[in-house]
């Protein structure tokens, strides 16, 4: 008990005397949490709708004639000699001119002088979730187009590959952002820790003159660690989540958020940030404080 009150006499004291610095670092690590939080939570927010885009994925095969039953039943097996997939659907030319004329709703006056049998017959099918890497549908993509009487091939080539490219993107960035969380967190808490220890130099090295132990020491500046990883990680995701009702309550209504179900952290991962922001923290403490007591 006269162990942790000492101790916290100990980081009571060194929190006073450099409360400057202890607040630049404080505000550092909330701002490296905010930074890095927030693109993760964009990253995982389009991972979550690009799985539910992919529920939508289809590739239509644009056939030169209608396939009679025996054609269907060779085009299935070659489609499913590829891989397994969720759905094969072929499409007459009456029905796709239903369905032409059912999505232009009132504008369908515009067929009247067209015959019912302009639009190509087509395949529709639908992958498994398996096959939705790009390359992968590309890949079936590639083999669809070489089956007998295809026309062409479509699936919405440029918007898929810009959502995979921009997923990318967004993981370098999480990428960046975490190693940058890293390094400025370590830094600023190992730097902060330095600043105390160097002002208080004379009296550290008196305890342990008389037998203080590297724990008594150590425990204090340990401490400090700890409560700038807990108070800045918290911080950073408070105004995260401020920031984050406040783009919802200000594009409310119809729009992308409510379109891909835009959601926040669940509370494993905040606590997940806010553990891993107290490690960083920690070990930025411990490093400075095994230099001190390695001289």
């Amino acid at each position: 008990m006269n162990f942790w009150f000492a101790v916290l006499r100990q980081m009571g004291r060194n929190l006073r005397q450099t409360w400057a610095s202890q607040c630049m670092t404080l505000l550092t690590v909330s701002l490296s949490v905010l930074i890095f939080a927030f693109f993760y939570l964009i990253y995982t927010n389009m991972l979550n709708a690009g799985d539910k885009l992919g529920d939508d994925l289809r590739l239509i095969v644009y056939l030169q004639d209608e396939p009679g039953p025996e054609m269907q039943e060779q085009l299935r097996r070659k489609i499913t000699d590829f891989d397994q997939v969720q759905e094969i659907k072929f499409i007459s030319r009456a029905q796709a001119y239903e369905r032409f004329a059912k999505q232009l709703g009132q504008n369908k006056d515009v067929l009247e002088d067209m015959p019912t049998d302009f639009l190509p017959p087509s395949i529709e099918v639908t992958p498994l979730k398996t096959l939705r890497s790009l390359n992968r549908v590309k890949l079936f993509s590639e083999y669809l187009s070489k089956l007998p009487v295809t026309l062409k091939v479509q699936y919405g080539q440029d918007w898929v590959e810009r959502f995979f490219y921009f997923i990318r993107l967004l993981s370098i960035v999480v990428i960046l952002s975490g190693s940058l969380l890293i390094l400025t967190t370590v830094f600023m808490v190992a730097y902060t820790i330095r600043l105390t220890i160097m002002g208080r130099q004379a009296e550290l090295e008196l305890l342990r003159l008389v037998g203080a132990t590297n724990d008594y020491i150590r425990t204090p500046f340990m401490l400090e660690g700890l409560m700038q990883g807990f108070f800045g990680s918290t911080f950073g995701l408070v105004s995260l989540y401020s920031l984050y009702q406040w783009i919802k309550i200000r594009f409310s209504g119809p729009g992308i958020l409510y379109l891909f179900n835009f959601t926040f952290f669940t509370p494993d991962t905040i606590v997940l940030i806010i553990i891993a922001s107290i490690l960083l923290c920690t070990v930025g403490s411990y490093m400075s404080m095994q230099k001190f007591l390695r001289i």
